[in-house]
């Protein structure tokens, strides 16, 4: 079995300071993406950078927004990839939203989807990543390989995704326009993986730091892991770590026969 954990931190060096490497140590995936590192590789520290927990040694590779302390993406393996590769279109490059991982099994993607903002201020930047990330999925699928698309999707898809579902109807992460395009990709094959495992509500990965909101399970369940279909027959288990802290979002993990 193999596996593979996805999870916004919200900051690495925060998260380092919050226990991130002893979790790290303690979970040992074959492969970690992460989503929002707001840091560059060579901003970190080499335990961070490079992490060695025994026999176990981790490479990483990362892809840094322009703006310092802004979004940014990165993929630990402890087996070296085939190739690793960001989006290839400048405007989300930039930005650092996107690395590739080319595995013999399967291409892993560590995918920051952006924020629509307040009133939908970048809504039509948030759908146009949203349409080159499924356009990159196709690409892979159509080369007759396997993806698997990890990160924080920064949508919930469906009224069960969520605590509050009416009084978030024009909010950004529930918009109409965000919700449709998860129903094109979802009708186009790719399987959200955990909800193929779990239909319960009161599941989430992502909760306010205001109000509570975690302690009191008043969350969004928006960072996902989805996969074509063929690959689908080798997933075993997808689930929400939600006992794991250290950010305002949680872990999620995807575990396939190998």
């Amino acid at each position: 079995m193999k596996s593979v954990v996805s999870w916004n931190v919200n900051g690495i060096r925060a998260a380092e300071k919050k226990g991130f490497l002893e979790w790290f140590a303690r979970e040992l995936p074959d492969v970690l993406c992460l989503q929002e590192t707001k840091a560059h590789k060579g901003q970190v520290s080499a335990e961070l950078a490079e992490p060695v927990f025994g026999e176990h040694r981790y490479r990483s590779w990362w892809s840094s927004a322009k703006k310092a302390g802004y979004s940014g993406t990165a993929i630990y393996s402890r087996v070296e990839p085939e190739s690793v590769r960001t989006l290839g279109v400048d405007e989300f490059d930039d930005e650092g939203r996107v690395v590739i991982a080319r595995f013999p099994e399967a291409d892993v993607i560590s995918a920051y989807f952006p924020n629509s903002q307040e009133e939908g201020a970048r809504l039509p930047y948030k759908l146009g990543f949203c349409a080159a990330i499924q356009a990159e999925c196709d690409r892979i699928v159509a080369e007759g390989r396997n993806v698997i698309l990890c990160g924080d999707y920064n949508v919930a898809h469906k009224p069960i995704d969520l605590a509050n579902p009416k009084s978030n109807e024009k909010n950004p992460g529930y918009l109409p326009e965000e919700r449709a395009w998860m129903d094109g990709f979802t009708a186009a094959g790719y399987v959200d993986t955990f909800r193929a495992f779990c239909s319960e509500p009161g599941r989430y990965t992502w909760w306010s730091y205001r109000f509570h909101a975690r302690e009191k399970n008043v969350g969004w369940r928006i960072d996902y892991t989805c996969v074509n279909p063929s690959f689908m027959e080798k997933v075993r288990s997808s689930e929400i770590q939600a006992d794991v802290t250290g950010s305002d979002h949680c872990p999620v993990k995807l575990t396939y026969a190998d």
